[in-house]
Protein backbone atom coordinates (compact mmCIF):
# COMPACT_ATOMS: atom_id res chain seq x y z
CA UNK A 1 0.00 0.00 0.00
CA UNK A 2 2.82 2.36 0.88
CA UNK A 3 4.58 1.65 -2.46
CA UNK A 4 1.33 2.27 -4.29
CA UNK A 5 0.90 5.60 -2.63
CA UNK A 6 4.50 6.52 -3.40
CA UNK A 7 4.08 5.73 -7.05
CA UNK A 8 1.09 8.02 -7.30
CA UNK A 9 2.98 11.05 -5.90
CA UNK A 10 4.59 13.70 -8.16
CA UNK A 11 8.38 13.32 -8.58
CA UNK A 12 9.20 16.48 -6.69
CA UNK A 13 7.01 15.49 -3.74
CA UNK A 14 8.44 11.99 -3.76
CA UNK A 15 12.01 13.22 -3.50
CA UNK A 16 10.98 15.58 -0.68
CA UNK A 17 9.38 12.71 1.31
CA UNK A 18 12.40 10.51 0.75
CA UNK A 19 14.62 13.21 2.16
CA UNK A 20 12.33 13.57 5.18
CA UNK A 21 12.22 9.84 5.70
CA UNK A 22 16.02 9.63 5.44
CA UNK A 23 16.40 12.46 7.95
CA UNK A 24 14.07 10.80 10.42
CA UNK A 25 15.87 7.46 10.01
CA UNK A 26 19.21 9.08 10.72
CA UNK A 27 17.79 10.85 13.79
CA UNK A 28 16.31 7.65 15.29
CA UNK A 29 19.55 5.85 14.57
CA UNK A 30 21.31 8.06 17.12
CA UNK A 31 19.48 6.21 19.94
CA UNK A 32 21.84 3.32 20.49
CA UNK A 33 19.69 0.36 21.57
CA UNK A 34 21.82 -2.52 22.74
CA UNK A 35 21.75 -5.43 25.11
CA UNK A 36 23.76 -5.17 28.30
CA UNK A 37 25.98 -7.98 29.56
CA UNK A 38 23.50 -8.80 32.28
CA UNK A 39 20.65 -9.07 29.79
CA UNK A 40 18.89 -5.70 30.29
CA UNK A 41 17.99 -3.23 27.59
CA UNK A 42 19.79 0.10 27.83
CA UNK A 43 19.08 3.50 26.35
CA UNK A 44 21.78 6.13 26.41
CA UNK A 45 20.36 9.55 27.14
CA UNK A 46 21.86 12.94 27.72
CA UNK A 47 22.49 14.05 31.25
CA UNK A 48 20.24 17.04 31.92
CA UNK A 49 21.41 19.98 33.90
CA UNK A 50 19.75 21.00 37.16
CA UNK A 51 18.55 24.15 35.46
CA UNK A 52 16.10 22.07 33.45
CA UNK A 53 14.20 21.37 36.69
CA UNK A 54 13.44 25.02 36.90
CA UNK A 55 11.76 24.96 33.50
CA UNK A 56 14.76 26.05 31.40
CA UNK A 57 15.44 24.26 28.16
CA UNK A 58 18.64 22.26 27.99
CA UNK A 59 20.58 21.72 24.81
CA UNK A 60 20.34 18.14 23.56
CA UNK A 61 23.52 17.16 21.84
CA UNK A 62 24.08 14.17 19.59
CA UNK A 63 25.16 11.19 21.66
CA UNK A 64 28.40 10.76 19.79
CA UNK A 65 29.52 14.21 21.00
CA UNK A 66 28.80 13.51 24.71
CA UNK A 67 31.69 12.16 26.77
CA UNK A 68 31.12 8.70 28.23
CA UNK A 69 31.36 9.94 31.84
CA UNK A 70 28.40 12.28 31.19
CA UNK A 71 26.10 9.55 29.90
CA UNK A 72 23.60 8.02 32.24
CA UNK A 73 22.42 4.46 31.78
CA UNK A 74 18.73 3.98 32.45
CA UNK A 75 17.25 0.50 32.48
CA UNK A 76 14.01 0.42 30.57
CA UNK A 77 10.97 -1.05 32.24
CA UNK A 78 9.54 -4.19 30.77
CA UNK A 79 6.68 -3.86 28.30
CA UNK A 80 4.73 -6.29 26.15
CA UNK A 81 6.63 -5.04 23.08
CA UNK A 82 10.06 -5.59 24.63
CA UNK A 83 12.01 -8.00 22.39
CA UNK A 84 14.37 -8.75 25.29
CA UNK A 85 11.62 -9.69 27.78
CA UNK A 86 12.88 -10.79 31.20
CA UNK A 87 11.14 -12.07 34.37
CA UNK A 88 9.67 -9.40 36.63
CA UNK A 89 12.21 -10.00 39.38
CA UNK A 90 15.01 -8.93 37.04
CA UNK A 91 13.44 -5.66 35.91
CA UNK A 92 14.75 -2.68 37.85
CA UNK A 93 14.40 1.07 37.61
CA UNK A 94 17.39 3.34 38.15
CA UNK A 95 16.51 7.00 38.61
CA UNK A 96 18.53 9.60 36.81
CA UNK A 97 18.98 13.25 37.57
CA UNK A 98 15.99 13.87 35.32
CA UNK A 99 13.98 13.46 38.53
CA UNK A 100 16.21 15.79 40.49
CA UNK A 101 13.43 18.16 41.56
CA UNK A 102 11.20 15.36 42.82
CA UNK A 103 14.02 13.44 44.42
CA UNK A 104 15.27 16.50 46.24
CA UNK A 105 11.92 17.05 47.95
CA UNK A 106 11.34 13.42 48.78
CA UNK A 107 14.85 12.86 50.07
CA UNK A 108 14.71 15.93 52.28
CA UNK A 109 11.33 14.79 53.59
CA UNK A 110 12.79 11.40 54.40
CA UNK A 111 15.60 13.06 56.31
CA UNK A 112 13.19 15.16 58.33
CA UNK A 113 10.63 12.43 59.01
CA UNK A 114 12.63 10.73 61.76
CA UNK A 115 12.56 13.99 63.74
CA UNK A 116 8.80 14.26 63.32
CA UNK A 117 8.29 10.67 64.43
CA UNK A 118 10.65 11.12 67.35
CA UNK A 119 8.63 14.03 68.78
CA UNK A 120 5.27 12.31 68.35
CA UNK A 121 6.32 8.88 69.52
CA UNK A 122 5.53 7.74 73.10
CA UNK A 123 9.11 6.51 73.32
CA UNK A 124 10.48 10.00 72.94
CA UNK A 125 12.90 11.06 75.70
CA UNK A 126 10.86 14.23 76.14
CA UNK A 127 7.43 12.54 76.19
CA UNK A 128 5.82 11.29 79.45
CA UNK A 129 6.78 7.77 80.46
CA UNK A 130 5.79 5.31 83.12
CA UNK A 131 8.21 5.21 86.05
CA UNK A 132 9.06 8.92 85.80
CA UNK A 133 8.06 11.47 88.44
CA UNK A 134 7.43 14.24 85.89
CA UNK A 135 4.85 12.05 84.15
CA UNK A 136 2.31 12.88 86.87
CA UNK A 137 0.88 16.19 87.96
CA UNK A 138 -0.21 16.72 91.58
CA UNK A 139 -3.61 18.38 91.81
CA UNK A 140 -4.46 18.42 95.53
CA UNK A 141 -3.59 16.75 98.81
CA UNK A 142 -6.05 14.06 99.91
CA UNK A 143 -4.53 13.01 103.20
CA UNK A 144 -1.36 12.55 105.22
CA UNK A 145 -0.20 9.68 107.39
CA UNK A 146 2.80 8.84 109.52
CA UNK A 147 5.05 7.96 106.62
CA UNK A 148 3.12 8.84 103.43
CA UNK A 149 1.07 11.62 101.85
CA UNK A 150 -1.65 10.90 99.31
CA UNK A 151 -2.37 13.31 96.47
CA UNK A 152 -4.93 13.43 93.74
CA UNK A 153 -3.04 13.63 90.49
CA UNK A 154 -3.25 13.39 86.73
CA UNK A 155 -1.25 11.16 84.44
CA UNK A 156 0.50 12.91 81.57
CA UNK A 157 0.82 9.53 79.88
CA UNK A 158 -2.89 8.88 79.33
CA UNK A 159 -4.63 11.89 80.92
CA UNK A 160 -6.42 9.83 83.60
CA UNK A 161 -6.82 10.76 87.25
CA UNK A 162 -4.58 8.86 89.66
CA UNK A 163 -3.86 8.69 93.39
CA UNK A 164 -0.23 9.37 94.26
CA UNK A 165 0.92 7.79 97.52
CA UNK A 166 4.21 9.58 98.21
CA UNK A 167 6.29 7.75 100.81
CA UNK A 168 9.07 9.76 102.40
CA UNK A 169 12.44 8.03 102.52
CA UNK A 170 15.01 8.63 105.21
CA UNK A 171 18.61 7.94 104.33
CA UNK A 172 19.45 6.20 107.60
CA UNK A 173 16.30 4.06 107.60
CA UNK A 174 15.80 3.32 103.90
CA UNK A 175 12.49 2.40 102.32
CA UNK A 176 9.75 1.50 104.83
CA UNK A 177 9.08 -2.24 104.78
CA UNK A 178 5.33 -1.57 104.63
CA UNK A 179 5.78 0.26 101.31
CA UNK A 180 7.89 -2.53 99.88
CA UNK A 181 5.34 -5.09 101.02
CA UNK A 182 2.41 -3.15 99.60
CA UNK A 183 4.05 -2.65 96.22
CA UNK A 184 5.24 -6.23 95.89
CA UNK A 185 1.84 -7.69 96.77
CA UNK A 186 -0.27 -5.34 94.64
CA UNK A 187 1.85 -5.92 91.53
CA UNK A 188 0.50 -9.46 91.39
CA UNK A 189 -3.15 -8.75 92.29
CA UNK A 190 -5.55 -8.13 89.40
CA UNK A 191 -9.16 -8.00 90.53
CA UNK A 192 -11.94 -5.49 90.01
CA UNK A 193 -12.49 -5.29 93.80
CA UNK A 194 -8.85 -4.56 94.57
CA UNK A 195 -7.34 -1.15 93.89
CA UNK A 196 -5.09 -1.22 90.83
CA UNK A 197 -1.42 -0.25 91.12
CA UNK A 198 -0.45 1.59 87.92
CA UNK A 199 3.13 2.62 88.46
CA UNK A 200 6.04 2.81 90.93
CA UNK A 201 8.42 5.79 90.99
CA UNK A 202 11.59 5.63 93.05
CA UNK A 203 13.82 8.64 93.73
CA UNK A 204 16.40 9.41 96.40
CA UNK A 205 13.87 11.26 98.54
CA UNK A 206 10.59 9.43 97.90
CA UNK A 207 8.92 6.25 96.76
CA UNK A 208 5.65 7.00 94.95
CA UNK A 209 2.97 4.38 94.34
CA UNK A 210 0.57 5.40 91.58
CA UNK A 211 -2.93 3.95 91.99
CA UNK A 212 -6.16 4.25 90.06
CA UNK A 213 -8.13 7.17 91.44
CA UNK A 214 -11.21 6.25 93.48
CA UNK A 215 -12.91 9.36 94.79
CA UNK A 216 -14.20 8.23 98.22
CA UNK A 217 -14.13 5.41 100.78
CA UNK A 218 -16.71 3.54 102.82
CA UNK A 219 -16.02 5.63 105.91
CA UNK A 220 -16.83 8.88 104.11
CA UNK A 221 -19.82 7.26 102.43
CA UNK A 222 -21.28 6.21 105.80
CA UNK A 223 -20.55 9.64 107.28
CA UNK A 224 -22.52 11.17 104.43
CA UNK A 225 -25.43 8.80 105.08
CA UNK A 226 -25.67 8.42 108.88
CA UNK A 227 -28.05 6.02 110.56
CA UNK A 228 -27.23 3.02 108.40
CA UNK A 229 -27.10 2.46 104.65
CA UNK A 230 -29.82 1.20 102.34
CA UNK A 231 -30.06 -2.60 102.94
CA UNK A 232 -29.63 -3.36 99.23
CA UNK A 233 -26.49 -1.24 99.06
CA UNK A 234 -25.10 -2.97 102.15
CA UNK A 235 -25.58 -6.29 100.40
CA UNK A 236 -23.76 -5.16 97.24
CA UNK A 237 -20.89 -3.61 99.20
CA UNK A 238 -20.50 -6.73 101.34
CA UNK A 239 -20.63 -9.02 98.31
CA UNK A 240 -17.81 -7.06 96.66
CA UNK A 241 -15.76 -7.05 99.85
CA UNK A 242 -16.06 -10.82 100.09
CA UNK A 243 -15.16 -11.19 96.41
CA UNK A 244 -11.93 -9.28 96.90
CA UNK A 245 -11.05 -11.12 100.10
CA UNK A 246 -11.78 -14.51 98.59
CA UNK A 247 -9.40 -13.63 95.76
CA UNK A 248 -6.47 -12.73 98.01
CA UNK A 249 -7.15 -15.50 100.54
CA UNK A 250 -6.99 -18.09 97.79
CA UNK A 251 -3.52 -16.72 97.11
CA UNK A 252 -2.56 -17.02 100.80
CA UNK A 253 -2.54 -13.27 101.36
CA UNK A 254 -3.99 -11.63 104.47
CA UNK A 255 -5.00 -7.99 104.39
CA UNK A 256 -4.67 -7.52 108.19
CA UNK A 257 -6.05 -3.97 108.25
CA UNK A 258 -9.68 -4.11 107.20
CA UNK A 259 -11.63 -0.98 108.12
CA UNK A 260 -14.01 1.37 106.26
CA UNK A 261 -11.20 3.82 105.48
CA UNK A 262 -9.42 1.12 103.48
CA UNK A 263 -12.44 0.20 101.37
CA UNK A 264 -12.67 2.59 98.44
CA UNK A 265 -15.97 3.34 96.70
CA UNK A 266 -16.02 4.46 93.07
CA UNK A 267 -18.63 6.74 91.53
CA UNK A 268 -20.33 3.65 90.08
CA UNK A 269 -20.58 1.99 93.51
CA UNK A 270 -17.68 -0.38 93.03
CA UNK A 271 -15.88 -1.31 96.25
CA UNK A 272 -12.12 -1.84 96.16
CA UNK A 273 -9.76 -3.17 98.82
CA UNK A 274 -6.90 -0.74 99.40
CA UNK A 275 -3.94 -0.01 101.68
CA UNK A 276 -2.04 -3.29 101.74
CA UNK A 277 0.70 -1.82 103.92
CA UNK A 278 0.02 -4.38 106.65
CA UNK A 279 -0.88 -7.18 104.25
CA UNK A 280 1.14 -10.33 104.52
CA UNK A 281 1.63 -13.36 102.36
CA UNK A 282 0.76 -16.35 104.57
CA UNK A 283 2.90 -19.46 104.34
CA UNK A 284 1.68 -22.93 105.17
CA UNK A 285 2.11 -23.99 107.91
CA UNK A 286 1.60 -20.54 109.40
CA UNK A 287 4.46 -18.64 110.96
CA UNK A 288 4.29 -16.27 113.88
CA UNK A 289 3.13 -12.75 113.02
CA UNK A 290 2.95 -9.50 114.88
CA UNK A 291 -0.18 -8.89 116.96
CA UNK A 292 0.11 -5.14 116.37
CA UNK A 293 -2.17 -5.24 113.36
CA UNK A 294 -5.69 -4.07 112.53
CA UNK A 295 -7.17 -0.83 113.80
CA UNK A 296 -8.50 -1.35 117.35
CA UNK A 297 -12.23 -1.28 116.55
CA UNK A 298 -11.86 -3.97 113.90
CA UNK A 299 -9.24 -6.10 115.68
CA UNK A 300 -10.39 -9.63 116.57
CA UNK A 301 -10.31 -10.81 120.21
CA UNK A 302 -7.63 -13.45 119.55
CA UNK A 303 -5.21 -10.76 118.34
CA UNK A 304 -6.21 -8.46 121.23
CA UNK A 305 -5.34 -11.28 123.62
CA UNK A 306 -1.86 -11.61 122.13
CA UNK A 307 -2.26 -14.40 119.59
CA UNK A 308 0.41 -14.29 116.89
CA UNK A 309 -0.72 -17.37 115.00
CA UNK A 310 -3.65 -16.62 112.78
CA UNK A 311 -4.96 -17.19 109.30
CA UNK A 312 -7.59 -15.72 106.99
CA UNK A 313 -10.04 -15.74 109.90
CA UNK A 314 -8.29 -12.54 111.04
CA UNK A 315 -9.79 -10.63 108.11
CA UNK A 316 -13.22 -12.24 108.53
CA UNK A 317 -13.71 -10.64 111.96
CA UNK A 318 -13.21 -7.24 110.33
CA UNK A 319 -15.81 -8.15 107.69
CA UNK A 320 -18.34 -8.85 110.45
CA UNK A 321 -17.64 -5.52 112.16
CA UNK A 322 -17.97 -3.59 108.89
CA UNK A 323 -21.18 -5.45 108.00
CA UNK A 324 -22.82 -4.47 111.31
CA UNK A 325 -21.62 -0.88 110.96
CA UNK A 326 -23.10 -0.50 107.48
CA UNK A 327 -26.50 -1.74 108.68
CA UNK A 328 -26.64 -0.14 112.12
CA UNK A 329 -24.88 3.12 111.28
CA UNK A 330 -22.45 2.93 114.24
CA UNK A 331 -19.25 0.98 114.86
CA UNK A 332 -19.86 -2.48 116.29
CA UNK A 333 -17.21 -2.29 119.04
CA UNK A 334 -16.00 1.31 119.44
CA UNK A 335 -13.38 0.95 122.18
CA UNK A 336 -12.56 4.33 123.68
CA UNK A 337 -9.70 3.61 126.07
CA UNK A 338 -7.43 0.64 125.54
CA UNK A 339 -7.31 -3.06 124.63
CA UNK A 340 -9.00 -3.96 127.92
CA UNK A 341 -11.93 -1.69 127.11
CA UNK A 342 -12.13 -3.07 123.58
CA UNK A 343 -12.31 -6.66 124.84
CA UNK A 344 -14.99 -5.75 127.40
CA UNK A 345 -17.18 -4.35 124.63
CA UNK A 346 -16.78 -7.55 122.61
CA UNK A 347 -17.47 -9.89 125.55
CA UNK A 348 -20.52 -7.84 126.54
CA UNK A 349 -22.24 -8.96 123.32
CA UNK A 350 -20.61 -12.30 122.51
CA UNK A 351 -20.00 -13.51 126.07
CA UNK A 352 -16.76 -13.88 128.02
CA UNK A 353 -14.88 -16.86 126.57
CA UNK A 354 -13.62 -19.94 128.40
CA UNK A 355 -11.97 -23.19 127.44
CA UNK A 356 -15.32 -24.74 126.59
CA UNK A 357 -16.45 -22.00 124.16
CA UNK A 358 -12.95 -21.21 122.94
CA UNK A 359 -10.44 -24.08 123.13
CA UNK A 360 -6.96 -22.76 123.89
CA UNK A 361 -8.01 -19.33 125.13
CA UNK A 362 -6.28 -19.92 128.49
CA UNK A 363 -2.92 -20.18 126.70
CA UNK A 364 -3.14 -16.74 125.12
CA UNK A 365 -0.65 -14.26 126.65
CA UNK A 366 -3.14 -11.58 127.72
CA UNK A 367 -6.07 -13.71 128.81
CA UNK A 368 -6.58 -13.47 132.57
CA UNK A 369 -10.13 -14.62 133.51
CA UNK A 370 -10.13 -12.57 136.68
CA UNK A 371 -9.52 -9.39 134.71
CA UNK A 372 -12.79 -9.59 132.74
CA UNK A 373 -16.37 -9.35 133.78
CA UNK A 374 -18.24 -12.58 133.09
CA UNK A 375 -20.88 -11.94 130.44
CA UNK A 376 -23.23 -14.38 128.75
CA UNK A 377 -23.72 -14.34 124.97
CA UNK A 378 -26.67 -12.40 123.56
CA UNK A 379 -28.54 -12.38 120.29
CA UNK A 380 -26.92 -9.85 118.00
CA UNK A 381 -30.23 -8.09 117.41
CA UNK A 382 -30.21 -7.11 121.08
CA UNK A 383 -27.09 -5.07 120.45
CA UNK A 384 -27.89 -3.99 116.89
CA UNK A 385 -31.62 -3.96 116.29
CA UNK A 386 -31.45 -3.22 112.55
CA UNK A 387 -30.04 -6.69 111.88
CA UNK A 388 -33.56 -8.00 112.44
CA UNK A 389 -34.92 -5.82 109.63
CA UNK A 390 -33.00 -7.71 106.92
CA UNK A 391 -33.52 -11.38 106.13
CA UNK A 392 -30.62 -13.61 107.20
CA UNK A 393 -28.46 -10.61 108.18
CA UNK A 394 -28.24 -11.57 111.86
CA UNK A 395 -27.29 -15.15 111.04
CA UNK A 396 -24.49 -14.08 108.69
CA UNK A 397 -23.15 -11.53 111.19
CA UNK A 398 -23.15 -14.11 113.99
CA UNK A 399 -21.11 -16.54 111.84
CA UNK A 400 -18.54 -13.85 111.13
CA UNK A 401 -18.31 -12.46 114.68
CA UNK A 402 -17.07 -15.60 116.42
CA UNK A 403 -14.56 -15.24 119.25
CA UNK A 404 -13.05 -18.64 118.45
CA UNK A 405 -11.16 -17.96 115.19
CA UNK A 406 -11.73 -21.36 113.60
CA UNK A 407 -15.51 -20.94 113.88
CA UNK A 408 -15.58 -17.87 111.63
CA UNK A 409 -17.00 -18.23 108.16
CA UNK A 410 -14.50 -18.01 105.30
CA UNK A 411 -14.93 -15.44 102.53
CA UNK A 412 -15.80 -18.10 99.99
CA UNK A 413 -18.36 -19.71 102.29
CA UNK A 414 -19.87 -16.33 103.18
CA UNK A 415 -20.54 -15.66 99.49
CA UNK A 416 -22.80 -18.71 99.47
CA UNK A 417 -24.79 -17.63 102.54
CA UNK A 418 -28.57 -17.28 102.27
CA UNK A 419 -28.23 -13.56 102.85
CA UNK A 420 -27.20 -13.23 99.18
CA UNK A 421 -29.85 -15.62 97.83
CA UNK A 422 -31.89 -12.88 96.15
CA UNK A 423 -28.97 -11.61 94.01
CA UNK A 424 -28.74 -12.62 90.32
CA UNK A 425 -26.99 -16.01 89.91
CA UNK A 426 -24.68 -14.55 87.28
CA UNK A 427 -22.75 -12.72 90.01
CA UNK A 428 -21.07 -15.96 91.04
CA UNK A 429 -19.85 -16.64 87.50
CA UNK A 430 -18.11 -13.32 86.91
CA UNK A 431 -14.44 -13.27 86.00
CA UNK A 432 -11.99 -11.57 88.36
CA UNK A 433 -11.89 -8.34 86.35
CA UNK A 434 -15.66 -8.13 85.77
CA UNK A 435 -17.69 -5.71 87.88
CA UNK A 436 -20.91 -6.85 89.54
CA UNK A 437 -22.53 -3.81 87.92
CA UNK A 438 -22.01 -5.40 84.51
CA UNK A 439 -24.90 -7.72 85.39
CA UNK A 440 -28.33 -6.32 84.38
CA UNK A 441 -30.49 -4.91 87.20
CA UNK A 442 -27.58 -4.79 89.65
CA UNK A 443 -27.32 -1.17 90.84
CA UNK A 444 -27.10 0.97 93.94
CA UNK A 445 -30.27 2.29 95.51
CA UNK A 446 -30.90 5.86 96.60
CA UNK A 447 -29.82 6.36 100.19
CA UNK A 448 -32.25 7.86 102.71
CA UNK A 449 -32.53 11.64 102.33
CA UNK A 450 -30.60 11.58 99.09
CA UNK A 451 -32.01 13.07 95.89
CA UNK A 452 -30.96 12.10 92.41
CA UNK A 453 -31.17 15.77 91.43
CA UNK A 454 -28.50 16.63 93.99
CA UNK A 455 -25.93 14.56 92.13
CA UNK A 456 -26.53 15.56 88.55
CA UNK A 457 -26.87 12.95 85.86
CA UNK A 458 -28.21 9.62 87.03
CA UNK A 459 -25.72 6.95 85.98
CA UNK A 460 -27.36 3.97 87.64
CA UNK A 461 -30.68 4.01 85.81
CA UNK A 462 -34.16 4.94 86.94
CA UNK A 463 -34.45 5.61 90.65
CA UNK A 464 -30.70 5.40 91.33
CA UNK A 465 -28.38 8.04 92.64
CA UNK A 466 -25.05 9.21 91.43
CA UNK A 467 -23.02 8.90 94.59
CA UNK A 468 -20.39 11.60 94.45
CA UNK A 469 -18.11 12.94 97.11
Amino acid sequence: MCDLLDSQQPPEKLSRMKKLRRTLSESFGRLALKKDDNGFDEICVTKMSTRNCQGMDSVIKPLDTIPEDKKVRVQRTQSTFDPFEKPNNQVKRVHSENNACINFKSSSAEKESPKIRRHSSPSSPTSPKFGKADSYEKLEKLGEGSYATVYKGKSKVNGKLVALKVIRLQEEEGTPFTAIREASLLKGLKHTNIVLLHDIIHTKETLTLVFEFVHTDLCQYMDKHPGGLHPDNVKLFLFQLLRGLSYIHQRYILHRDLKPQNLLISDTGELKLADFGLARAKSVPSHTYSNEVVTLWYRPPDVLLGSTEYSTCLDMWGVGCIFVEMIQGVAAFPGMKDIQDQLERIFLVLGTPNEESWPGVDTLPHFKPDRFTQYSAKNLRQAWNKLSYVDHAEDLASKLLQCFPKNRLSAQAALSHEYFSDLPPRLWDLTDMSSIFSVPNVRLQVEAGESTKAFGKNIYGKGQSHVKH
